[in-house]
C-alpha cells in the first residue's frame, strides 16, 4: 500500500465539535434568530460533552455575535441566538486590520468598491429624509472650532449613513463595520498631517460635491465624486503607512 493512500487523522477539539452542531442548525433553519438552546446541563448531556467544553464553544460563539448568554436561570436566562448584526464582525475586523493581515491597497479598493455602489445607488433610492440627515451632518462639520476625533467621527457617519440611504442592511452593517474598524488608521492620517484644517477643507467641498450629486439623483457623478474623494484623501493622509 503507497503512502498516498493515507491520510492524517484529523483532531477535533471537543469545543469546535459543539460549535459545529450549533452551526449546522442554523445552517439548515433548525434553530433561528430568537431561538433560546436548552439549558447549560441539558445541552451538555444531549451533546455528551463537558459543561467547561460547552462553555467554551458559548464563549466563542458569544464574541462572534451569534449568541447572547443571558445570566440568570429559568424562561430570561440562558444561550439565546442573536436577531440583529452584533459587533463580532467588526472586532475581528479592526484586530485583523492592526495585525496587518490587509494592507493599505486592500483597503482602499476594498472602500471604493462598497462606497461607489452606496452612493451610486443613494442617487436613486435615498428619501428626502435621507438627504436632511446627510445635509445636517456636514452642517456640523462645517464647525471652525471642530477637533479631529469630531471631525473623523462626522466624516465616518456621512459615509455610514449614505449606506444606509440605499435601504440595504446588510451593506450599512459592512459599511459601519469597515468604518470603526479603520477608525484608529484615519486618526493617525490626520495627526500625520501639517495642517489637517486645510485638508478638512478639502474634505468639505468634495463631501458636498457627493451630497449634490445624491441629491440631483445623478448616479454616475454620485459614484466619481465618491471613488475621487477616498483616492484622494488615501493620497493626501497616506493612510495605513
Amino acid at each position: 500500500m503507497t503512502a498516498e493512500a493515507w491520510e492524517p487523522v484529523q483532531r477535533i477539539r471537543t469545543y469546535e465539535q459543539v460549535m459545529a452542531q450549533i452551526e449546522e442548525r442554523i445552517l439548515d433553519g433548525r434553530l433561528k434568530a430568537g431561538d433560546k438552546l436548552p439549558s447549560e446541563r441539558d445541552l451538555a448531556v444531549l451533546l455528551g460533552v463537558s459543561r467547561p467544553s460547552l462553555r467554551e464553544s458559548l464563549r466563542v460563539l458569544e464574541a462572534l455575535g451569534i449568541v447572547d448568554i443571558r445570566p440568570g436561570g429559568g424562561a430570561e436566562g440562558g444561550a439565546v441566538l442573536v436577531g440583529e448584526p452584533g459587533s463580532g464582525f467588526v472586532n475581528l475586523l479592526k484586530l485583523q486590520l492592526a495585525l496587518g493581515q490587509f494592507d493599505q491597497t486592500d483597503v482602499l479598493e476594498t472602500r471604493i468598491a462598497l462606497e461607489t455602489w452606496c452612493c451610486e445607488e443613494a442617487a436613486g433610492r435615498a428619501t428626502e429624509q435621507d438627504h436632511r440627515d446627510l445635509g445636517l451632518i456636514l452642517d456640523r462639520m462645517d464647525d471652525p472650532d471642530i477637533t479631529t476625533a469630531e471631525f473623523n467621527r462626522l466624516d465616518a457617519a456621512f459615509h455610514v449613513r449614505i449606506a444606509e440611504s440605499t435601504g440595504n442592511s446588510l451593506t450599512s452593517h459592512l459599511m459601519g463595520s469597515l468604518r470603526i474598524a479603520i477608525n484608529r488608521q484615519m486618526i493617525e492620517a490626520y495627526a500625520r498631517l501639517e495642517n489637517w484644517k486645510e485638508t478638512a477643507t478639502v474634505v468639505r467641498r468634495e463631501h458636498r460635491e457627493i451630497l449634490d450629486a445624491v441629491q440631483r439623483r445623478d448616479p454616475a457623478a454620485a459614484r466619481q465624486s465618491v471613488g475621487d474623494h477616498i483616492r484622494s484623501f488615501y493620497n493626501i493622509g497616506n493612510v495605513g503607512a
